[in-house]
């Protein structure tokens, strides 16, 4: 995924402290993402960013609405996201031993930070892997479809759960 510039902070003109910044994802920042399942929607995101003279700790708020497609009858529905992630950024130039994935080491050239790949991440971290509409609002003609294929059917107990049975009672 391109980084968007819109989503770069240039942090080198900040004084140290507490800054916040304000960003609002629509179908574009979707569509760039190229993934097959996110086909729209509307995020709002709130970044507290603490910078201090060699770290940058970015807490990042997602909130809002992602477009896709429902597991179950495969029409397309509003599934709302909501949650936060923090991402440290280092700027030491200096590779760390231990990795940390919230731990970005930043060049000490550097004098801005693109959060685009951040808040895909918050996204998509923050979506469950099954994604149905609730109970009664999928589409009735696949709902419809899949109850005439539903095998209604008692299932046959083994024979084997039986023999265990009469083994460990007789053991009593």
């Amino acid at each position: 995924m391109d980084a968007f510039p819109e989503h770069s902070i240039a942090f080198t003109g900040l004084k140290d402290g507490e800054h916040r910044f304000s960003y609002e994802l629509d179908d574009a920042f979707f569509k760039a993402t190229e993934q097959e399942d996110y086909m729209g929607g509307k995020v709002h995101v709130e970044v507290t960013m603490d910078k201090s003279q060699h770290l940058l700790v970015c807490k990042i708020h997602v909130n809002g609405t992602v477009q896709v497609p429902c597991d179950h009858c495969n029409t397309l529905m509003d599934f709302p996201v909501q949650g936060d992630q923090r991402q440290i950024f280092t700027l030491t130039g200096e590779e760390i031993e231990e990795y940390d994935e919230e731990l970005v080491v930043l060049d000490t050239a550097a004098h801005e930070v693109n959060l685009t790949h951040y808040f895909f991440e918050c996204i998509t971290l923050h979506m469950p892997a099954r994604r149905v509409h609730p109970e009664g609002q999928c589409d009735p003609e696949v709902d419809q479809a899949f109850n005439q294929l539903a095998v209604d059917h008692e299932p046959v107990p083994d024979p084997r759960w039986e023999a265990l049975k009469a083994l460990k009672n007789n053991r009593s």
